[in-house]
């Protein structure tokens, strides 16, 4: 599902070049879940960019249900995700004009879908907010902001999710109902998940767990170094 091969991002600064990433070799299979754990400022949201073709690598490969992003314009990009990739982000990024069946709706009706709004509609039911479809995001709790980008995420039928610290926002028992959530969609629509988090034991509940410190994939023992000092 996901391929990135000697993946490099270099940025241009005032006090020269910045590695974000420095060489990153990454493979997830079809249905896999995998946890990204590291130190803030490792690289991980970088990676997660790269990988939903966010972020324009410096050098390397990126591979993402079988769709090389080497010479795709942005447009390109955009609809490829539109179709292939739902992404759920700490701040929820809803749109504030929008209800919550609207918020759902929306790259969907951009995509063409014929039976977007019932789509909408299914998914917001499968969060639980039958109730609050036609609220806006100021009338949601944190809690139930992120259902809703749940709800959008998960309702296109994408190939791949990418959730970068999906709880970081919520407290303690909130943030576990949001990821038990994720998780019972994500085996019940046996989506490949890409999970950035800095809890442990959410990490935990993935098929396995990938470490980056300064913007390199390491071992384990070497991330609780870092981690450490």
């Amino acid at each position: 599902m996901v391929v990135l091969e000697g993946v490099h991002l270099t940025l241009e600064s005032r006090a020269g070049a910045v590695n974000i990433l420095r060489g990153i070799d990454l493979t997830v299979a079809a249905g896999e879940t995998v946890g990204v754990a590291g130190p803030s400022g490792s690289g991980k949201s970088t990676m997660l960019a790269v990988t939903a073709g966010l972020e324009r690598i410096s050098a390397g490969r990126v591979v993402v249900a079988g769709t090389e992003f080497d010479g795709l314009s942005e447009d390109a990009l955009a609809l490829f995700r539109r179709r292939h990739v739902g992404i759920v982000f700490q701040s929820f990024h809803l749109i504030p004009a929008m209800t919550a069946l609207e918020n759902v709706a929306v790259p969907m009706e951009l995509s063409d879908f014929p039976d977007s709004f019932d789509r909408a509609r299914a998914s917001l039911s499968a969060v639980g907010l039958d109730d609050r479809v036609d609220h806006y995001p100021a009338q949601l709790s944190g809690g139930e902001q992120q259902r809703v980008a749940l709800a959008r995420a998960f309702a296109t039928g994408p190939a791949l999710v990418l959730a970068d610290e999906p709880t970081g926002n919520l407290d303690t028992v909130t943030g576990a109902q949001i990821i038990d959530l994720m998780f019972e969609i994500r085996t019940r629509e046996d989506t490949t998940l890409v999970l950035i988090t800095h809890d442990s034991a959410v990490a935990g509940r993935c098929d396995r767990v990938v470490y980056l410190n300064d913007g390199c994939i390491v071992r384990p023992a070497d991330a609780a170094l870092a981690a450490a000092t």
